[in-house]
């Protein structure tokens, strides 16, 4: 019998309704609700409650500036299938974009994680800074900026100009082949972030002991480690990271705008996020702006759904 009938077994014998038991469930820890109240209500009114808005937003027709919102009901949704081309471009790149900074992000962390975990404990905290640094530095942009300049005075156009491979300098952010993939390399280079550093405190938490079973039990090199061992001692760390790489690599408009302005040349780099913010922040259309945000949203659901799935598999 689980604990949960058994709870209830014993309410139904002392004639006590489940609403007078879980009452009395809360008034005796009501310093633990007491102490979790204030998240819960902060994280109710600022992601709850918007999202709820949004969605409820997203079957009107609402311009901030104009008239109250209209219920339009499916009309903000098919306008965005079937005759926002620029809707669909932008589906297209954040996907392509996602699909290759998300894994090769995770896999990357991870990996790095995994190396840095097998040195000294002073050489750690260095190494672990450096491979950080670019995640937290507000001078990325600056940096990647300067070293593809548009002008013969950038390190990429100066190196290529001096050994012959190029004749002119090249302006690599308006250049519709150039902006994605200098983009995804960007993501890349400043992806170690909080997942990195989640890994690396899942690793350490690893109990050794399970390391000493697992020889004993047949378990003969790294890899075999890795799979029955680490990666399933390792799940609540992987699926944050897993997390925060899906959101990180479908919101990564930030990039784009810094590095191309804002639209991209030939929306070659525009994204839903681009698009959310065209709408809501440039036009004040909240309820297209709602549905395009609903969207998003069901995409990224979805993907983290599909992680978590596969992640249930690891070590098994």
């Amino acid at each position: 019998m689980s604990p949960k009938s058994a709870e209830l077994k014993a309410v139904s014998r002392t004639d006590i309704t489940y609403r007078q038991w879980l009452w009395k469930e809360i008034k005796k820890n009501k310093i633990a609700y007491a102490m979790v109240a204030p998240y819960m209500i902060l994280f109710s009114i600022f992601t709850i409650l918007p999202v709820v808005l949004s969605v409820v937003i997203s079957f009107t027709d609402f311009n901030m500036l104009q008239l109250p919102p209209n219920i339009v009901w499916l009309d903000n949704y098919i306008t965005l299938f079937f005759d926002d081309d620029i809707f669909l471009l932008a589906c297209k790149n954040t996907l392509i974009f996602a699909a290759i900074v998300g894994p090769v992000s995770y896999l990357m962390s991870f990996l790095v994680a995994w190396f840095i975990n097998e040195l000294s404990p002073r050489i750690r905290a260095l190494v672990t800074l450096i491979f950080y640094a670019p995640s937290i530095s507000g001078q990325i942009y600056l940096i990647w900026g300067t070293f593809f300049s548009s002008d013969s005075y950038g390190w990429a156009n100066a190196t290529l100009m001096e050994i012959g491979a190029i004749t002119e300098p090249i302006n690599w952010f308006k250049k519709e082949e150039y902006v994605m993939p200098l983009c995804i390399i960007v993501a890349l280079w400043s992806s170690l972030g909080t997942s990195f550093l989640s890994f690396i405190a899942g690793l350490q938490g690893i109990d050794r002991s399970l390391y000493e079973a697992g020889a004993v039990d047949g378990v003969k090199n790294r890899w075999q480690e890795l799979w029955y061992i680490t990666l399933p001692s390792m799940r609540p760390q992987l699926m944050f990271g897993a997390i925060m790489a899906i959101t990180s690599s479908f919101g990564f408009g930030g990039v784009v705008t810094a590095l191309c302005g804002f639209p991209s040349v030939n929306y070659a780099a525009h994204t839903i996020m681009h698009h959310l913010d065209d709408y809501a922040g440039q036009r004040y259309e909240m309820g297209y702006a709602s549905a395009i945000a609903v969207v998003l949203f069901a995409i990224m659901i979805g993907a983290n759904m599909l992680v978590k799935k596969a992640l249930s598999k690891v070590g098994s």
